[in-house]
Formats: C-alpha cells, structure tokens, sequence
C-alpha cells in the first residue's frame, strides 16, 4: 500500500515536499540542513507547518517581487509511471538594493502545488535553488528545475495544479536556529496555472497488409494511460478515439470515424480498402490525461 509522509526534500533545493512512496522504496534523502530549514521557513510563515524546535520570531516581508514566471515553457505536465520528470521553471526576480540574491544563506524557487492555495495546497514539490543572473543592480533572471517522481504521486492528484515563487534570505542568521525576526520571506501565489497529467500511449495496427483494393480492413488498437497508484499502465476506458488516415504522399491525416475504447482500453473498426496510406488513432485528450496520436501504420492497397 502507497503512503505519504512528508519529508524535509529536493536536491539542492528549497523544499518541504510530501513524497509519497512505496513503503519498501522509501528512503530519507540526504538534504544540506541550510536548504531543509530554508523550506520550514517558507512553509511555517505560511502556516502549512511549523519548526519542530523551539524557533521564536515571525519572519519579516522581503522586499522583492516576481513576474514572467514560466512553467515546463507553458505546457502540460505529463507523467509516467517509472522515468523521473524533471520541469525547467524561470522567473524574472525584482528586488531591493539590500537584498543579496547572491549570498550563500539566500534561496528563490518555484513551488508546483495541487490545492486552492499556497496556503492550503495539499500537494506540492519544490523547486531546487535557483541561479540567478543579473540584468540590473535589482533585477535577475533565475531558472530552476522541478522534480516530479512518479512515485511520490497517486491518481487523485492528476488534473489543475497551480505554481508559485518564493524566495527566504537567512540574513547571517543559523538557518537551523534562526531568529525568524531578522529573515526575511516573500512568496508570490499563484503564478501559473497548469494540469499534471498521466502519460499516455496509443498503439495502432491495420491488417491484412498487404490488402485487395475493396476488401476490408481491420484497425485495432489501445489506449492506456499511467496508473499512479501502482506505478503500470492500463487502458483508458469508454473515451472517444478517432480514426483517421493519411494517403500515401500526403502530409495530412484525415478523420474517417470516431469510436470508443472499451472495457480495457482496446479499439476496433474496419473500414474497405481504397488507396496507399496510413492508419493511426487519435486521441484528443482529457483534464487528467494528454492528448496522444499513434505512429501510422502503412498499408499496401493492391
């Protein structure tokens, strides 16, 4: 059975993320303490968690803004069920003459996070620390990269997932015991707005090939689509599929039906020989689950 435990973790990063993992494949990550306390700073000011030792304080806003925030270049996330997916971010940091984006106790990121807000996300991953290139004495453009393991996910989480910036400045203080009064924090929510979806596959195959121009032929397909919950695809029940197909010479594919999987995700039509192309399905997509062509599959009409 799938858990979830939330763990100080990300690579090199500014994070607090809840993994959720097999029991036999969990493993507490090895987090720098500088990096794993920069995360409870982040997530406690917010009031998602607080320090597990006696810290006093509340942290001070930091004078610094974010915008032209980017997510994996605007697109959709799509996760499979084994290969970790690691989603470019960038953001354009404004900040304060006194603010040293450069200093080694500074950290600034992006959050992806399922729920209405920063605030009250009920998942998340954290970004690892941006690098940061001065275009000003106030301004820097920062690019960071976002983890997602398939692992740490359950099928409930697929579909609208928002993002957020934030940056902590430690400001000289112990990052494992800080006076919070002298750290400064600012979080940007949300930035951006996109779906996390299962990965989807498609398959096609048209027979008998070669074929008797009239005679019929059969295209049989599926449509699966990962299962977060034990990490395996399966097919993607009752959903539209179209057929279509693409004369041979030609760069276009066009729809000749449109059908429904079923029960186990398998399709099948047939349709009377004409002509020289290709067959391939098509789907179009859902909330949960991306949109996804099959390669075609040539057929010699004679």
């Amino acid at each position: 059975m799938r858990i979830r435990a939330t763990v100080a973790a990300v690579t090199g990063a500014l994070a607090l993320s809840a993994l959720a993992v097999p029991a036999a494949q969990a493993a507490e990550p090895k987090v720098p303490a500088d990096i794993a306390a920069a995360g409870e700073v982040v997530h406690a000011d917010s009031g998602r968690s607080a320090f597990v030792g006696g810290v006093d304080g509340e942290p001070t806003v930091l004078n610094a803004t974010f915008s032209s925030v980017k997510v994996n270049n605007g697109k959709n996330i799509a996760v499979g069920t084994t290969n970790l997916v690691k989603v470019p971010v960038s953001f354009t940091l404004t900040h304060g003459t006194e603010v040293n984006i450069h200093a080694a106790d500074f950290f600034a990121g992006v959050e992806l996070y399922r729920g209405a807000s920063f605030e009250d996300s009920i998942f998340y991953f954290d970004s690892n620390d941006a690098t940061c290139t001065d275009s000003s004495a106030t301004v820097a453009s920062c690019k960071a990269t976002v983890e997602i393991d398939p692992f740490a996910l359950l099928n409930e989480d697929a579909g609208s997932w928002k993002a957020a910036a934030f940056a902590v400045a430690f400001n000289g203080e112990d990052p494992e015991n800080p006076n919070l009064d002298n750290v400064g924090v600012k979080v940007q929510d949300p930035t951006n707005s996109f779906k996390l979806q299962r990965y989807s596959k498609l398959t096609v195959n048209a027979s008998p090939e070669p074929v008797t121009k009239g005679r019929t032929i059969t295209v049989t397909g599926k449509l699966s689509r990962a299962n977060w919950d034990d990490n395996q695809y399966h097919g993607y029940t009752n959903q539209s599929v179209k057929l279509q197909f693409r004369k041979k010479g030609s760069d276009t594919y066009t729809t000749l039906k449109t059908i429904t999987s079923n029960s186990t995700g398998e399709l099948k039509t047939t349709v009377t020989a004409s002509t020289d192309g290709y067959f391939r399905y098509s789907f179009a997509g859902t909330t949960t689950t991306p949109a996804v062509n099959a390669t075609g599959d040539f057929v010699d009409v004679q």
